[in-house]
């Protein structure tokens, strides 16, 4: 019997990466650790770059969430020269953004995670993936692929293309919206608003079946972290609040003064760091971010749909938090109708066919710091520039980096319910990948490979 079980590829994720399971003599699991085996180093050769060129350079990080990227170098950018937005430039950024989410959740939800729960953790895994949906829900499968495309046309109208968009620049937007590409997106947004419905209903559907599975899956609790305006959650903008795991705060603060709170270290098996909470050390300040930390956070959401769902989903928390980590997936189908709704309120104003797009923006020395809440997670971008305009510093840290040390932590949890007697069955290796995939992680961002 071998000491050591490796799981590698972990599937249905972005990137590549591995779990690896370390026995005792008696078979059980001694330890597990997630490791991320692309190296990393996007922030090194950004130096000597323009700032104003990194709007453009960092969406190449990933092919899934440019968005996220783009905007947030946007923010930086905006940040270090000093630059205000005008309104209309500002609601662009954030249809894009919202317009970004639609895509990635529904490419998760769908694609990626669905295939576990509808048909089974212990299908054969030769038709547990996307095909196998495919061919068991044809109707299903054509809904979700609508519904992604709704959300990759909205970002190319706006941003210019369909991945890595080039529209946000230092100081605004380089282009309007214009009439046509309103209205096209109006109606596209109002077929995707009954879809998005279909995401949550679907969700329910599926914890009704695996009940006790979905309550008892990964349940350690953990701090939490996300952007907020006030007590209502926001993807694009606001300060950044902790609270720990019984939902007390822990620390509130502005984008710039995020190093204050977070520090990071590194570990043998991975590229991917470990961010953890400076006031409490590690690993007692390990956090979570993401879809589920957002809603645990909030007390509200600005749109009326999704706001009647998040109050049904804090209902799980029995007065507390919802800690089960396969509620991820509940709380990213919240936020891909949270998103739908606000898009169409943003495509509904008339400013965002304004003109007025952009104001100059001047390089200068300065330090700037763009966060933006990415669909996997607070994503921090951090740039030094010198007086000609160029990079000196960058540092980034993605949703999946502030994730790795729960999520390692998770691994481990689970891999010690469901390997014993060093046999396991690959449904139970199974379980082992989808406590990874309730994250979603994005090992291209996390590791710039």
């Amino acid at each position: 019997m071998s000491n050591t079980i490796t799981i590698a590829p972990v599937s249905r994720l972005e990137g590549h990466g591995k779990v690896t399971l370390q026995l005792d003599a008696g078979g059980e699991v001694e330890s597990a650790h997630f490791h991320v085996v692309e190296f990393r180093g996007f922030e090194k050769f950004c130096e000597g770059r323009l700032a104003s060129e990194m709007p453009v350079i960092t969406p190449r990080i990933c092919g899934i969430c440019p968005v996220s990227h783009h905007l947030a170098a946007a923010k930086a950018c905006d940040d270090a020269f000093g630059v205000e937005l005008p309104p209309a430039a500002a609601k662009l950024r954030e249809l894009m953004h919202h317009a970004q989410t639609i895509h990635s959740h529904a490419l998760h939800f769908f694609y990626l995670a669905a295939p576990d729960y509808l048909l089974g953790p212990d299908a054969d895994p030769s038709a547990r993936n996307v095909v196998g949906l495919v061919q068991a829900d044809p109707e299903l499968a054509g809904k979700a692929i609508r519904l992604r495309k709704v959300g990759q046309e909205l970002v190319r109208r706006v941003g210019g293309r369909g991945i890595h968009p080039v529209t946000a620049i230092p100081g605004g937007m380089s282009k309007p919206l214009s009439h046509e590409d309103r209205y096209q997106s109006s109606r596209d947004l109002a077929e995707a608003l009954p879809l998005a419905h279909l995401a949550i209903s679907l969700w329910k559907q599926l914890a009704d079946r695996h009940g006790e599975f979905v309550d008892n899956f990964g349940t350690s609790p953990s701090s939490y972290m996300s952007l907020v305006k006030g007590d209502t959650m926001d993807l694009y903008d606001g300060d950044v609040r902790v609270v720990d795991s019984a939902g007390q705060p822990l620390a509130e603060f502005a984008p710039r003064d995020y190093a204050a709170h977070i520090s990071e270290r590194v570990e043998p098996w991975t590229y991917l760091k470990f961010p953890y909470l400076t006031q409490l050390g590690y690993p007692a300040g390990t956090y979570r971010v993401g879809p589920l930390a957002r809603l645990n956070i909030a007390q509200r959401l600005s749109t009326p749909e999704a706001d009647a769902e998040l109050r049904e989903f804090k209902q799980l928390g029995r007065g507390g938090l919802v800690h089960p980590t396969l509620h991820y997936h509940y709380a990213r189908v919240i936020e891909l109708l949270h998103s739908v709704e606000r898009a169409r309120e943003l495509i509904a104003d008339d400013d965002i066919v304004s003109r007025e797009v952009r104001v100059q923006a001047i390089r200068c020395a300065g330090e700037g710091v763009g966060i933006i809440e990415a669909p996997r997670g607070t994503l921090i971008h951090h740039y030094w520039v010198d007086d000609m305009g160029k990079l000196e510093r960058a540092n980034l840290i993605v949703g999946t980096i502030h994730n790795n040390p729960a999520l390692d932590a998770t691994v481990g949890e689970v891999a010690r319910h469901y390997v014993h007697d060093g046999q396991p069955t690959e449904g139970a290796l199974n379980r082992i990948e989808m406590a990874v995939r309730c994250y979603d992680p994005c090992l291209s961002c996390a590791t710039h490979a």
